[in-house]
Protein backbone atom coordinates (compact mmCIF):
# COMPACT_ATOMS: atom_id res chain seq x y z
CA UNK A 1 0.00 0.00 0.00
CA UNK A 2 0.90 3.31 -0.31
CA UNK A 3 0.15 7.06 0.64
CA UNK A 4 -1.63 9.57 -0.75
CA UNK A 5 -0.32 12.78 -0.83
CA UNK A 6 -2.65 16.09 -2.30
CA UNK A 7 -2.06 19.40 -3.03
CA UNK A 8 -3.77 22.52 -3.77
CA UNK A 9 -1.96 25.89 -4.15
CA UNK A 10 -1.48 29.11 -6.49
CA UNK A 11 2.07 29.85 -6.00
CA UNK A 12 4.04 27.06 -5.38
CA UNK A 13 4.92 27.27 -1.95
CA UNK A 14 2.23 24.08 -0.85
CA UNK A 15 3.55 21.98 -3.76
CA UNK A 16 7.09 22.82 -2.39
CA UNK A 17 6.03 21.85 1.34
CA UNK A 18 4.68 18.24 0.06
CA UNK A 19 6.97 17.66 -1.95
CA UNK A 20 9.12 18.07 1.07
CA UNK A 21 6.78 15.41 2.67
CA UNK A 22 7.37 12.87 0.06
CA UNK A 23 11.01 13.35 0.03
CA UNK A 24 11.18 12.59 3.79
CA UNK A 25 8.88 9.48 3.61
CA UNK A 26 10.51 8.09 0.46
CA UNK A 27 13.59 7.97 2.58
CA UNK A 28 11.67 6.11 5.34
CA UNK A 29 10.63 3.63 2.61
CA UNK A 30 7.52 4.64 2.03
CA UNK A 31 5.33 4.66 -1.60
CA UNK A 32 3.90 8.13 -1.89
CA UNK A 33 1.19 9.06 -5.13
CA UNK A 34 1.85 12.97 -5.07
CA UNK A 35 -1.23 14.56 -7.52
CA UNK A 36 -2.57 18.25 -7.86
CA UNK A 37 -6.20 18.28 -6.24
CA UNK A 38 -7.36 20.95 -8.75
CA UNK A 39 -6.10 18.98 -11.71
CA UNK A 40 -7.37 15.17 -10.62
CA UNK A 41 -10.68 14.85 -9.64
CA UNK A 42 -11.39 10.68 -9.53
CA UNK A 43 -10.07 9.05 -6.67
CA UNK A 44 -9.99 5.57 -5.51
CA UNK A 45 -9.05 5.89 -1.55
CA UNK A 46 -9.25 2.00 -0.83
CA UNK A 47 -6.11 1.56 -2.59
CA UNK A 48 -4.05 3.65 -0.27
CA UNK A 49 -3.17 3.40 3.63
CA UNK A 50 -2.97 7.18 4.79
CA UNK A 51 -4.19 10.44 2.98
CA UNK A 52 -2.67 13.69 3.43
CA UNK A 53 -3.57 17.06 2.20
CA UNK A 54 -2.15 20.38 2.08
CA UNK A 55 -3.95 23.40 0.56
CA UNK A 56 -3.11 26.89 0.23
CA UNK A 57 -5.22 30.46 0.83
CA UNK A 58 -5.65 32.65 -1.94
CA UNK A 59 -7.45 36.22 -0.81
CA UNK A 60 -8.83 34.16 2.61
CA UNK A 61 -10.50 31.26 0.73
CA UNK A 62 -8.87 27.92 0.24
CA UNK A 63 -9.58 26.36 -3.09
CA UNK A 64 -13.50 24.92 -3.29
CA UNK A 65 -11.95 21.89 -4.75
CA UNK A 66 -10.51 21.03 -1.10
CA UNK A 67 -14.03 21.37 0.46
CA UNK A 68 -15.43 19.02 -2.15
CA UNK A 69 -12.78 16.39 -2.40
CA UNK A 70 -13.01 16.29 1.58
CA UNK A 71 -17.33 16.07 1.62
CA UNK A 72 -16.97 13.86 -1.06
CA UNK A 73 -14.59 11.25 0.85
CA UNK A 74 -15.50 12.00 4.24
CA UNK A 75 -16.55 8.28 5.32
CA UNK A 76 -13.47 7.03 3.76
CA UNK A 77 -11.57 9.50 5.14
CA UNK A 78 -12.65 9.72 8.64
CA UNK A 79 -11.77 6.05 8.75
CA UNK A 80 -8.56 5.77 7.59
CA UNK A 81 -5.37 7.63 8.95
CA UNK A 82 -5.31 11.35 7.30
CA UNK A 83 -3.88 14.82 7.67
CA UNK A 84 -4.44 18.07 6.70
CA UNK A 85 -2.79 21.19 6.86
CA UNK A 86 -3.18 25.43 5.27
CA UNK A 87 -0.57 27.22 4.28
CA UNK A 88 -0.60 30.83 4.52
CA UNK A 89 0.98 33.87 5.59
CA UNK A 90 -0.50 35.06 8.17
CA UNK A 91 1.08 31.57 10.29
CA UNK A 92 4.49 33.82 9.77
CA UNK A 93 2.93 35.48 13.51
CA UNK A 94 3.37 34.04 16.52
CA UNK A 95 -0.11 32.85 17.75
CA UNK A 96 -1.74 32.41 14.36
CA UNK A 97 0.42 29.69 13.23
CA UNK A 98 -1.02 26.60 14.97
CA UNK A 99 -4.72 24.91 13.54
CA UNK A 100 -6.24 26.03 16.39
CA UNK A 101 -4.77 30.01 16.51
CA UNK A 102 -5.41 30.21 12.46
CA UNK A 103 -8.47 31.43 11.24
CA UNK A 104 -8.26 29.69 7.81
CA UNK A 105 -7.83 26.23 8.95
CA UNK A 106 -9.76 26.15 12.14
CA UNK A 107 -12.71 27.88 9.49
CA UNK A 108 -12.03 25.25 7.18
CA UNK A 109 -12.09 21.65 9.87
CA UNK A 110 -15.16 23.52 11.72
CA UNK A 111 -16.66 23.52 7.78
CA UNK A 112 -16.06 19.94 7.08
CA UNK A 113 -17.21 16.89 8.01
CA UNK A 114 -14.07 15.32 7.41
CA UNK A 115 -11.84 15.03 11.14
CA UNK A 116 -7.91 14.93 9.84
CA UNK A 117 -6.03 12.30 12.41
CA UNK A 118 -4.06 15.40 12.18
CA UNK A 119 -3.28 18.88 11.26
CA UNK A 120 -1.14 21.67 11.01
CA UNK A 121 -0.59 24.90 9.52
CA UNK A 122 2.57 26.30 7.87
CA UNK A 123 3.83 29.81 6.83
CA UNK A 124 3.87 30.26 3.00
CA UNK A 125 6.50 32.36 1.04
CA UNK A 126 6.40 36.12 -0.03
CA UNK A 127 7.30 36.17 -3.90
CA UNK A 128 6.14 39.75 -5.33
CA UNK A 129 8.14 39.23 -8.63
CA UNK A 130 6.22 36.50 -9.55
CA UNK A 131 2.79 37.63 -9.29
CA UNK A 132 0.91 39.42 -11.29
CA UNK A 133 -0.03 42.91 -11.00
CA UNK A 134 -3.39 42.71 -9.65
CA UNK A 135 -2.23 40.46 -7.02
CA UNK A 136 0.82 42.54 -6.19
CA UNK A 137 -0.53 45.49 -5.17
CA UNK A 138 -3.29 43.45 -3.58
CA UNK A 139 -0.79 41.48 -1.63
CA UNK A 140 0.78 44.54 -0.94
CA UNK A 141 -1.56 46.29 0.31
CA UNK A 142 -2.88 43.30 2.88
CA UNK A 143 0.74 42.85 4.12
CA UNK A 144 0.73 46.52 5.02
CA UNK A 145 -2.14 46.22 7.14
CA UNK A 146 -1.03 42.97 8.97
CA UNK A 147 2.39 44.67 9.25
CA UNK A 148 4.38 42.65 6.99
CA UNK A 149 6.99 42.78 4.29
CA UNK A 150 5.74 45.42 1.20
CA UNK A 151 8.99 45.70 -0.62
CA UNK A 152 7.38 44.39 -4.36
CA UNK A 153 11.25 43.42 -5.13
CA UNK A 154 11.50 40.93 -2.22
CA UNK A 155 11.00 37.40 -2.31
CA UNK A 156 10.54 35.81 1.12
CA UNK A 157 10.29 32.01 2.15
CA UNK A 158 8.52 31.69 6.14
CA UNK A 159 7.86 28.26 6.13
CA UNK A 160 9.44 26.62 9.01
CA UNK A 161 11.12 23.43 7.42
CA UNK A 162 11.96 21.84 10.66
CA UNK A 163 8.08 22.34 11.15
CA UNK A 164 7.36 20.47 8.29
CA UNK A 165 9.92 17.81 8.90
CA UNK A 166 8.52 16.86 12.25
CA UNK A 167 4.73 17.03 10.69
CA UNK A 168 5.80 14.78 8.23
CA UNK A 169 7.14 12.04 10.98
CA UNK A 170 4.11 12.02 12.68
CA UNK A 171 2.07 11.58 9.73
CA UNK A 172 4.63 9.04 9.13
CA UNK A 173 4.01 7.37 12.48
CA UNK A 174 0.13 7.21 12.25
CA UNK A 175 -1.75 3.97 12.75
Amino acid sequence: MSYLLLYSGENGQTKKIILKITEYLRKEGKQCDVRDLNMDKNFNLSVYQKVLVGASIRYGHFNPAVLNFAQNHQKELNTMPSAFFGVNLTARKKGKDTPETNVYVRKFLAKTPWRPTITSVFAGALCYPQYNWFDRIMIQFIMKITGGETNINKEIEYTDWQKVEYFAREFNALK
